[in-house]
Order: C-alpha cells, then sequence, then structure tokens
C-alpha cells in the first residue's frame, strides 16, 4: 500500500504554501519548514522548532517524514564506501551509497526500486522493475547521507543518480527531485555536481538537451558494437549505438557540456585492443570523457572484471588517440556495492 499523506519530501516550494495557507498559516512559515528541512536537514516535525508546537503536530498529520527505513549499512575495509538498504513504505526496497574521496563525499543514488533495463551484467537489472521512485522518495536518499555527514560537519558534494533503475525511465520525477536538490534556497547543491546516468534512452536523451540544465549526463555504453551491446543491454536493439551517439552530439551541442561515457570492462568480451580502438573510432572528435572500470561481479552474471594489464592496454589505446580517459577505482567490492546487489541478497536471505 502506497503513502496515504505525502512526504514532505514530495512538496514543492508552492506546495508548501499552499498547504501553510490551509492550515491558516502566514506565507513565511513555509520558508521556515522549507529551510528546517533543506538547510537544518531536520528529519522530523517535531524538530522544527521555529514553529509551535501545535503547529508541529498539525504538519505532522499532514505530511510524513517517513519515506525511507534503513534496515542495513555496510562499510568496506577502508571505510572509504558505504551501502545503505532501505525499505520503502511499501515495502519494497532501494540502495544508495556513500563513497569517500579526497575532499569529496559523493553519493549515488536510485531512482527506482528494481529495473526494467534488463542489462545482463547488472544486479538491478536482474531483479526486474519494482516500481518508479516518487520524488520525495529520491531526495529522502539524499538528505539521509547530508544528515550523516553534517554529524562529522561534513557535508554532500556529489550525487549521481547510477544506483538502482534507469532515470530516464522516471523522468519526471528525477528531475523534480534534483530541481529541489539544486534550489539555492534549499539543499543548494550545484548543478555540475549532480550526474544523471543512461543506457540510452534517446527521447529522453533529447529532451534533457532541451532542458538546458547545467546537470550532467553520464552513458553506459560499455561497447560500440551493436550485436554485442544487445547481448547485454536489450535496449540497444531499439536504440542502436549510431542512433544514440547522435543523440549525445545534440546534447553537446544544445548544451556545450562534454559527455562522460561509462565503460564497463569485462573479462573476454569488451576488453581488447580492438575494443579500444573502435571506441576511439566512433567517439572521435566528440567533446567527451570515458569511465573506465572492470566490472563489479554480481551473482547472476558469471563474467569477472577484467585484469589489470586489460584495463591499462585499453586505456593506452584511448589516450594515443586522444580521447580522455580515466581508470575508475572499483569501490566496495567486498560489500557488494554494484546497483541492486545488496537489495538482492536481502529479498533471498531477509
Amino acid at each position: 500500500m502506497m503513502q496515504e499523506i505525502p512526504f514532505i519530501y514530495d512538496l514543492r516550494f508552492p506546495d508548501l504554501e499552499i498547504l501553510m495557507k490551509e492550515l491558516g498559516q502566514p506565507a513565511f512559515r513555509a520558508d521556515q519548514v522549507w529551510t528546517a528541512v533543506y538547510k537544518n536537514l531536520i528529519g522530523s516535525a517535531d524538530e522544527i522548532t521555529t514553529l509551535s508546537k501545535s503547529l508541529r503536530e498539525k504538519l505532522a498529520d499532514r505530511v510524513s517524514f517517513d519515506a525511507l527505513v534503513p534496515l542495513r549499512t555496510i562499510e568496506s575495509r577502508d571505510k572509504r564506501t558505504a551501502k545503505t538498504l532501505f525499505r520503502l513504505q511499501d515495502g519494497e526496497f532501494i540502495e544508495a551509497v556513500l563513497m569517500y574521496y579526497d575532499t569529496r563525499r559523493t553519493l549515488c543514488i536510485s531512482s527506482q526500486s528494481g529495473c526494467g533495463m534488463g542489462c545482463t551484467f547488472c544486479a538491478t537489472g536482474q531483479m526486474g522493475l519494482r516500481r518508479n521512485l516518487t520524488s520525495g522518495e529520491v531526495v529522502a536518499q539524499v538528505l539521509y547521507y547530508a544528515r550523516l555527514l553534517a554529524e562529522n560537519d561534513e557535508r554532500v558534494t556529489n550525487v549521481v543518480v547510477m544506483g538502482m533503475g534507469e532515470p530516464f525511465n522516471n523522468y519526471e520525477n528525477v528531475m523534480d527531485a534534483l530541481n529541489r536538490l539544486n534550489d539555492p534556497e534549499g539543499f543548494g547543491l550545484g548543478a555540475r555536481r549532480i550526474t544523471l546516468s543512461t543506457v540510452g534512452l534517446i527521447p529522453a536523451i533529447r529532451r534533457f538537451a532541451d532542458e538546458e540544465t547545467q546537470y550532467n549526463l553520464a552513458i553506459s555504453l560499455h561497447t560500440v558494437d551493436d550485436e554485442l551491446r544487445s547481448s547485454m543491454i536489450p535496449v540497444n536493439r531499439k536504440y542502436p549505438v549510431s542512433d544514440l551517439l547522435n543523440a549525445c552530439r545534440y546534447y553537446i551541442k544544445k548544451t556545450r557540456r562534454r559527455v562522460t561515457f561509462e565503460y564497463a570492462l569485462i573479462d573476454g568480451v569488451n576488453d581488447s585492443p580492438a575494443d579500444a580502438e573502435a571506441l576511439a573510432q566512433r567517439l572521435r572528435g566528440m567533446l567527451c570523457h570515458v569511465n573506465l572500470i572492470p566490472l563489479n561481479p554480481t551473482r547472476g552474471y558469471g563474467k569477472h572484471g577484467s585484469s589489470a594489464d586489460s584495463v591499462r592496454a585499453f586505456s593506452n589505446v584511448l589516450e594515443t588517440h586522444h580521447i580522455p580517459c580515466s581508470v575508475r577505482l572499483r569501490r566496495g567490492i567486498e560489500i557488494q556495492a554494484g546497483c541492486g546487489q545488496l537489495a538482492a541478497e536481502f529479498k533471498t536471505n531477509p
């Protein structure tokens, strides 16, 4: 059963103004609540001490602050990655990951419970789609970690929508959530510190380009061979590589921003020098960056990440062709930090 009253995080500021008016309150009360939630990171109506006790009680009757129930958090041995499994109010599950870098505190958040894209190497894709998240359930993941970081006088510096789900299959809710997080009068996270990742839904990429926001775009590419990509990412049969790259060029032209291509290197599948050469030829002249990362293994996929030597040889080919690239460290393998792995395990062994 879905939530009977809305989450506070689902409300846009004008919605909050309407709510305050319905409660017989002056307009500035909406500012007080907005500030409490997004700047002071207050997690319940009872804690908003700028409101009277009676108003706090009325607010608690009209909106819920309990979008997520954290069930389990596991940390990597080096304490640089933490993953939390959340239960939603209807009993579905999502995950979010906090990654510590030198100065960055990056969150990887979910946009759906499960995913309908069916990517063979992805634990979330192996689960299938359960449902879209509301905008408030997306926002709540960020605020949950923001509160934890604030306990140590730290803050969220980057958000990537690369967790469970295909963000562009939940376009309105995801964009609504990001706009709220980006709001300088709210959470205030800079647009260029927010990245959306898609497997390549072309109409949504073009729509995203036309929005002309400053959010970053990442494409889960993984190969430029259509036959191989279709076997790994079924949506490629509808949106093949040539069309996808043309949509990326459209995005670049409209926004003047580069595209990041995510490339999971899989031993013996897409990691040969010939694969690297083909990728370089297709990306030639494009304003882009390639993120190379050895595949995080999942139980439902029998292949493994590429060796260090293969990764190095692949990146060398790209660099020879002046394709900007970086090799991303695999994070949290021992805590199953890949998308959907913890949720899948919990559903099997609660």
